[in-house]
Order: structure tokens, then sequence, then C-alpha cells
């Protein structure tokens, strides 16, 4: 991959290195995604976890998904910035969370999931996926 690149929490003390651009970048319209964002939708950057760097104290919270699984939210213990996440029903990836990059040109999402609670006035490229619910 290309260089090396970071994430890091608005108080700079949790950050990840990234070895680079990914293919997978995933934008989420669920509730609980509105929820933890505090914006209409999130933006996770897919990692596999072996090549990635974390630094810093995080703080963990765990919930359901919608599909039986668990959603892992890994957030500054002093700003509470999320940065990164783990979903069960892929162990092995690690989603960094787009805005945490604070890259304007980081590559858009490949995929759009939960448009059933997608804001109206969203707009996202007809040419990535597009599902209703998960992934399937």
């Amino acid at each position: 991959m290309g260089a090396r690149m970071k994430a890091e929490c608005q108080c700079g003390q949790l950050s990840v290195g990234l070895p680079g651009p990914t293919p997978a970048v995933v934008a989420c319209h669920c509730i609980d995604c509105q929820r933890r964002t505090g914006a209409p939708f999130g933006v996770m950057a897919y990692y596999p976890a072996d090549q990635i760097t974390v630094t810093g104290t995080a703080k963990r919270y765990e919930r359901p998904t919608a599909e039986g699984n668990s959603f892992e939210t890994f957030f500054c213990s002093e700003c509470g910035s999320t940065v990164y996440a783990k979903a069960g029903k892929h162990p092995t990836l690690v989603g960094i969370a787009v805005g945490s990059i604070a890259d304007p040109s980081f590559q858009a999402p490949v995929r759009s999931v939960w448009e059933q609670s997608m804001h109206a006035w969203v707009r996202l490229s007809p040419d990535i996926q597009h599902f209703p619910k998960g992934r399937g």
C-alpha cells in the first residue's frame, strides 16, 4: 500500500497507524450509527487488524446489531471521540472512523448500508453499492 496514515481523536491521546488507503469504505445509515456519531450516518474504513497500530488508551462500548452480532466501539477515554470499531461478523477487520483520519482526499464509500433509515436529503453516488439493510 501507499504511505502510512494516522487516525486520531480530538485531543490526540488515542491514535491508529494505518497502512494507507483501503478498498473497504462503508457508509452506514442505521439508527445506532447515527447515535454513535451524532451525524446522519457513519463512515468506516475497514483494515485487517494486523495492519494497524493502536496507540493510547481506548474505552470500549459493545452493543448488539440488528442482525444478531455485536458491534464494539472504541473511543478516547479523555475527549470521547470514536476512533475505531470492531464488527462481530468480521472479526479479523477493524473499522476506522473516516472522520478521525481528517483527510478530505480520503476515498469515498464503496457501499452504503441501512438506507431504510437514511436521511431523505443525503445523496451518495449511484455508482456505489446500495442496500436497504445490511449487506446480507
